[in-house]
């Protein structure tokens, strides 16, 4: 089991941020800022109200699904960090992205199972998948689901990291990675 996670923010701005805690008018003002053509990490906030609408309808789900499995969420919104370092994200990243992009890799060990849930892929492309169904790429196990740690530990123990030893049929033009969701900010503190 990798045991870091990494935490991509935009360069010149404060890491472990949410979007989805600013208001609507301040949430798409900023997506309008960090908008950048052709940058596979920014380029998402092309139509930011629709953006926010959807994350934050898939982050209640999330949240409330959490809950459910035991989590204890702090945070009424994830703070999003992906879990090691993902193939994807090294194979497809652009100039835009690395000119833009800076990084903070935290130990998974500073977390307490209730603070952490996980998706795979990310969590936007997860539920679209489960919404569609579109029988080229859902995977009913996998997709539109939140995971615990534990339960994410098992999953890895059986197919491998995605991309990688796990092969799944995802475009490569979305996000492939485990995502992780923090649910409390505390632990992070000292890593700002």
């Amino acid at each position: 089991m990798i045991n870091y996670l990494i935490h991509y923010y935009r360069k010149g701005s404060e890491p472990f941020q949410s979007l989805s805690a600013l208001s609507d008018n301040d949430a798409i003002t900023l997506m309008s800022l960090l908008y950048v053509q052709g940058a596979i990490f920014w380029e998402r906030f092309k139509q930011p109200a629709e953006y926010l609408r959807i994350r934050r309808e898939i982050e209640n789900t999330m949240h409330q699904e959490f809950i459910s499995k035991g989590g204890n969420p702090q945070l009424n919104y994830p703070i999003y960090m992906i879990l090691g370092r993902s193939k994807w994200a090294s194979e497809v990243v652009d100039e835009s992205t690395l000119e833009t992009t800076a990084e903070k890799e935290v130990p998974l060990s500073i977390f307490h199972e209730s603070d952490i849930s996980f998706t795979y892929p990310d969590s936007m492309v997860s539920y679209m998948f489960a919404r569609q169904k579109d029988p080229k790429f859902y995977q009913q196990g996998y997709h539109g689901r939140v995971f615990t740690l534990t339960e994410i530990a098992e999953i890895i123990d059986i197919n491998g990291m995605p991309g990688e030893e796990w092969n799944t049929n995802i475009p490569k033009n979305l996000a492939h990675y485990i995502e992780v969701q923090v649910w409390n900010k505390k632990p992070l503190l000292e890593f700002i």
